[in-house]
């Protein structure tokens, strides 16, 4: 189906179903509000008691107007609803904002009949904002609509944007005029039966009038379509979402290390992340860069230069923005020269430039000028206090004037001034953001500079690597028929070596003959694990031996280990134990995949070892995984350090490390049902700097296993 919302976000004609001369209902406020916001189109109230409605002839059926109709705002009582879709069908409407309540919010009842709705929907060819939601606004000057119920009619301004909560985005549009920012288009989708943010998202996308798009989300529908849609989009506007709902709730089963660090919140933020999509926690950080991207370009490159007339609010900006790894401008000599030849000598041309405290506003403005010129500069941040009664309103205009002149880059006011300051810009048309700190205005270059970076990154593909998926199948359907759900050691590391993952030279071992054979031909020292089908943790219960140097130290601890497996208990499912080579090397990183059951397998990598749960160096991204992404995943961790050869040590081949995680992307993309996945260790070797897989440990969802694997098609994904 078409995305297209043109009857919805810009109708020729409204019917109000539900237009109401009953003060502060809401039949009554919609109708107030498209007439007071001069709606350019026609206005039809419709109640079934007909009569006058803010003076306009009110219609006692949608089926006797006698024009042409775009747009129906329903705010009828729940009951009539279906009915209504189907008397606007008649007449030939297309578009819906359903405002009532009392669907699938309520329960089982009211789902069913919003299933009923969305079907009437469909079935029609309507498209379809709410129920339960606030309504619609487009600002744009040939429109005018205000199609919902707030207080406060909006402000004109050039973002777009979506709220899942009727209230908030109320609260919001009442605020416009404080926050000094203004929406181009604005979608409350309520319970989004038909119309969501993807949707919305997908209709801003060429639109020229929304230059940015705000989101506040509870849930994200469909994470693959928002995914696909967000990245696209992301590249040509930015997208900043306020993500609700930061609760562990929807975690993996814990009994795995990625399960244990997974959680809704982390997949959430794995995707939005994917998806280019910059995430603000707080409505105030949200409208901060709403307020920032309204007012400026996006910056060439991350070197700031700032301009104060006070060292230390210069000196902390200077530590905010190295703090979030942007350069401080490097000022040309042509540059400083200019500069001496005004300010005063106390005054210091080096970046941040302290203009010191008696700077009037002529230095303000030639110095924003002077600076704004330098090719060395990106970004440009204005400090002012007030001093020796120079006017904070004064200056801020004469720095506006400049701005106007040189649009072409990035500028933010930093006014450690009284409040009243803020609320006179409120009423002036500004062309840059104002902030009372410095850290508000670097969190705001940063955004910028991120928006930057994402746009310039390259695309990413999903590589398809040769595998031998069919060993795979073999080895998970024997484990089904035994009604395991968890692969052994044994089997985990068979899976990850059929996906060409390194993995330890290994072979498995029945008796203590066998398990001397197998460590001379490997070679010492060698490592002795049990593998078990009934015991998955090892080491708590000593079945882990590492740095064995020798046959006769093999041999004394296979038979302890058999002794002590007797005495707990534990010797009924003990298949054998693996004898691998020690792989030498003391950094040890974790990959595994956990599921999430909204989002589905996320990729996890970190350090590992004994570390993972404590310090949580993990990164996250949902599968599958480009190559970009496998890139980004290994540089955000802090343990990178590590990899690059930290002290000495020989660094890791990172190539062969993102490999290793897109393969374990390709494995769960070709098996869905791989449920949980540890590599712990990952050992970097320190002969050849490759990650190599230690252990493994393979868990898959029962059920869905075998009804994918009873089926005939074994055909790759890729």
């Amino acid at each position: 189906m078409s995305s297209n919302l043109d009857k919805i976000m810009k109708p020729k004609s409204i019917a109000v179903i539900g237009a109401s001369t009953k003060e502060h209902t809401i039949g009554s406020d919609l109708m107030k509000r498209l007439q007071e916001y001069n709606f350019n189109g026609k206005i039809y109230p419709v109640n079934p008691k007909g009569g006058i409605i803010e003076g306009l002839q009110a219609y006692t059926s949608v089926l006797e107007i006698p024009g042409e109709v775009d747009l129906a705002i329903i705010v009828v009582n729940a009951k009539f609803v279906l009915d209504t879709i189907d008397q606007c069908h008649e007449k030939g409407i297309k578009g819906l904002c359903i405002i009532t309540a009392g669907f699938k919010e309520t329960g089982a009842e009211g789902a069913e009949a919003e299933k009923q709705l969305l079907a009437k929907v469909r079935e029609y060819g309507m498209r379809c904002v709410g129920p339960n939601c606030l309504g619609v606004v487009n600002t744009h000057p040939d429109i005018r609509m205000d199609g919902c119920f707030a207080e406060s009619l909006p402000e004109r301004g050039n973002i777009g944007f979506v709220s899942q909560s009727g209230a908030l985005g109320g609260g919001i549009l009442n605020i416009l005029k404080d926050l000094n920012l203004g929406f181009a288009q604005f979608i409350s989708i309520g319970n989004q039966a038909d119309v969501n943010a993807e949707t919305a998202m997908e209709y801003w996308e060429n639109e020229d009038d929304v230059e940015q798009i705000l989101l506040y989300m509870e849930s994200i529908q469909n994470p693959s379509n928002f995914r696909n849609l967000a990245s696209r989009i992301s590249k040509k506007k930015p997208i900043l979402a306020l993500k609700a709902g930061r609760s562990a709730a929807g975690a993996s089963a814990a009994s795995s290390h990625t399960g244990s660090l997974a959680g809704a919140d982390k997949a959430a933020n794995a995707l939005l992340q994917q998806s280019g999509v910059i995430r603000e926690y707080s409505l105030k950080n949200l409208f901060a860069t709403a307020k920032v991207f309204a007012n400026c370009p996006i910056p060439k490159g991350d070197r700031v230069a700032i301009i104060t007339n006070s060292g230390g609010p210069g000196i902390m900006a200077t530590d905010a923005v190295c703090e979030y790894g942007m350069q401080m401008a490097k000022i040309s000599d042509a540059t400083k020269e200019k500069l001496r030849s005004f300010l005063p000598s106390a005054a210091s041309v080096k970046n941040p430039i302290d203009m010191i405290a008696s700077a009037p506003i002529e230095h303000y403005k030639q110095t924003l000028e002077t600076v704004i010129a330098d090719e060395n500069v990106d970004m440009i941040m204005v400090i002012y206090l007030p001093f020796l009664g120079l006017k904070d309103i004064d200056v801020a205009k004469a720095v506006m004037e400049i701005k106007e002149q040189y649009p072409h880059k990035p500028v933010i006011g930093v006014f450690m001034t009284k409040n009243e300051f803020f609320t006179k810009l409120s009423d002036m048309k500004v062309n840059m953001p104002f902030f009372m700190y410095a850290e508000e205005a670097a969190d705001g270059f940063n955004r910028l500079n991120q928006q930057r970076l994402w746009m310039e990154r390259p695309q990413g593909k999903v590589p398809c690597y040769d595998v031998d998926k069919a060993k795979v199948e073999k080895i998970i359907k024997a484990a089904l028929a035994e009604g395991r759900d968890q692969l052994t050691t044994l089997e985990s590391i068979d899976v990850l070596q059929a996906y060409g993952i390194r993995a330890c030279k290994y072979g498995l071992a029945t008796n203590e003959e066998e398990v001397v054979t197998l460590g001379n031909s490997i070679g010492y020292p060698v490592v002795m694990k049990m593998t078990s089908k009934t015991t998955s943790h090892k080491t708590d219960v000593g079945g882990v031996r590492v740095n064995i140097q020798s046959e006769e130290q093999l041999r004394a601890e296979y038979k302890d280990l058999i002794e002590k497996l007797t005495e707990k208990g534990l010797i009924e499912g003990l298949e054998g134990v693996i004898i691998q080579e020690m792989v030498k090397g003391n950094r040890e990183m974790v990959c595994g995949i956990a599921t999430d059951p909204q989002y589905g397998p996320m990729m996890m990598f970190g350090l590992g070892g004994v570390f993972v749960e404590a310090l949580k160096d993990v990164t996250f991204r949902i599968a599958p995984l480009t190559d970009q992404d496998a890139k980004e995943m290994v540089k955000s961790v802090k343990a990178y350090k590590l990899l690059q050869g930290a002290r000495g040590t020989k660094p890791a081949d990172m190539d062969q490390i993102e490999e290793t995680l897109l393969r374990l992307s390709q494995l769960v993309n070709d098996f869905k049902f791989i449920d949980e996945l540890d590599i712990n260790p990952l050992l970097i070797s320190e002969k050849t700097g490759e990650g190599i897989a230690v252990d493994g440990r393979i868990k898959v969802r029962m059920t869905e296993a075998k009804e994918v694997l009873a089926c005939e098609c074994a055909a790759c994904s890729c």
